[in-house]
């Protein structure tokens, strides 16, 4: 099953394959639809450029249901602690991620480090 974005992705690349150039109108229409996909996802906006047509938005980490894993803990003698302690590590990271459009007019997505 595909995705709403990588549909949106799909039909831009056909429709700017026939056309060859985007006007910038089209480019802050289709960087906008992004960024609300984005958002509607569980990102946050923390930055917005409308002239250089860049954001940078961020996703907190999950919460680990510790008394769960506690219990699978105990049960397993103790062999789930390898599990829990990857899980609470992975879970507590925060992603950042950019979206912009290039010179082309075309949009990407790169992941930002976090420290």
């Amino acid at each position: 099953m595909k995705s709403k974005s990588s549909s949106i992705w799909i039909n831009f690349r056909s429709r700017f394959m026939k056309n060859n150039h985007l006007s910038q109108e089209q480019s802050v229409q289709i960087f906008s639809n992004m960024i609300s996909n984005k958002v509607h996802n569980g990102f946050t906006l923390e930055e917005r450029n409308d002239e250089l047509l860049f954001a940078v938005l961020s996703k907190g980490g999950k919460a680990v249901n510790h008394s769960l894993n506690f219990l699978i803990f105990c049960l397993t003698l103790g062999l789930w602690s390898f599990a829990w302690l990857y899980l609470t590590v992975e879970a507590s990271k925060q992603k950042k991620v950019l979206v912009a459009i290039d010179e082309d007019g075309l949009p990407f997505e790169e992941r930002c480090l976090v420290a």
